[in-house]
């Protein structure tokens, strides 16, 4: 007979492997988090080092124009450069080193010497503008055609102010009347 609906209570060695397995799981779980925080222990201190290690080391904040030291033999010296060739004398002096420089006249000189020879002709006199007819800003009147228009509501967008306003009641009731 087969029991398809009732459901007993499990074996016992199933709910004993199970709080085992459970327990067994709880445990590593806790292995592996204290792995986990081994490593990122490390992985800091490493970081910790190669700060220290790049500021100790060439080109670092405490040595920056430090180079390692070759371990090879220095290089033969290069053979001397050729003796200059001997001075030839021609019999004739050297020209002198220095040179005289001849100071030369400003540009502005210049041009005021070229003003004075072709002086121009005098410029007209300056006549005061005639008053132009400009209306002033009281008299100024608006292009009709650029004024707004009001829009017009309609049945499907009526405009607020379409309909009458319902009366407005204060905080603590209606408005006081103006005084007459």
């Amino acid at each position: 007979m087969s029991q398809k609906g009732n459901y007993g209570a499990p074996p016992k060695y199933l709910n004993d492997f199970s709080k085992a397995l459970a327990n067994e799981v709880r445990i590593l779980l806790a292995e592996v988090g204290k792995l986990r925080d081994e490593r990122r222990q490390l992985q800091y201190e490493i970081a910790e080092l190669m700060a220290v290690k790049s500021k100790h080391g060439a080109g670092g904040e405490f040595t920056p124009d430090w180079a390692p030291k070759h371990e090879e033999s220095p290089a033969p010296p290069s053979p001397a450069p050729p003796a200059p060739p001997s001075v030839i004398d021609d019999g004739m002096p050297a020209r002198p080193a220095w040179r005289t420089v001849h100071k030369r006249e400003e540009r502005r000189q210049k041009a005021k010497a070229r003003a004075i020879q072709a002086a121009p002709a005098p410029p007209p006199a300056i006549t005061a503008p005639e008053p132009m007819n400009v209306p002033s800003w009281a008299q100024w009147k608006p292009n009709p055609l650029l004024s707004p228009v009001p829009v017009v509501g309609s049945p499907s967008a009526p405009l607020p102010s379409d309909h009458a306003m319902p009366p407005r009641s204060g905080l603590f009731g209606p408005p006081t009347p103006p005084p007459k």
